[in-house]
């Protein structure tokens, strides 16, 4: 088996932002043009979810700003892209304990993954999941 190096706090901050740039701004733009509502965000943050859910399950654990960053997710056990099962993890469970705790569970996340040898995320524990350079 290949260790994979894990990546760290500042690249997977960065395919953060590329993907609200590059998918983020442009659903918000649809989303306005479809509601008429420039301030009801509630149709690009859906679009945003399901993007967030369901690309790294067809594309084998990337969104468009990880494979530009060259990282991706994967499976902890057994090094597989994550399912649909595991994106809910990551995603669903992940974001309700974030908003439950107020904010607080994604500054933990952030310290997680900029001072823990494996650079796992709270959502990464939960999921399983780990972010790797492959």
């Amino acid at each position: 088996m290949i260790v994979m190096r894990p990546a760290g706090f500042w690249i997977r901050l960065g395919a953060a932002i590329l993907d609200a740039i590059i998918i983020g701004i442009p659903l918000s733009l649809i989303s306005d043009a479809i509601t008429g509502d420039p301030g009801d965000e509630s149709l690009s943050d859906a679009l945003m979810f399901v993007y967030m859910l369901l690309l790294p399950v067809f594309w084998r654990g990337y969104t468009v700003g990880k494979r530009i960053c060259g990282i991706r997710i994967q499976k902890v056990s057994d090094e597989s892209p994550p399912g649909i099962g595991t994106m809910l993890l990551r995603n669903l469970v992940a974001n309700i304990i974030y908003a439950l705790t107020l904010g607080i569970a994604i500054v933990v996340s952030a310290f997680m993954v900029g001072l823990r040898d494996d650079k796992r995320a709270l959502h990464d524990f939960i999921a399983g999941t780990e972010v790797v350079y492959p």
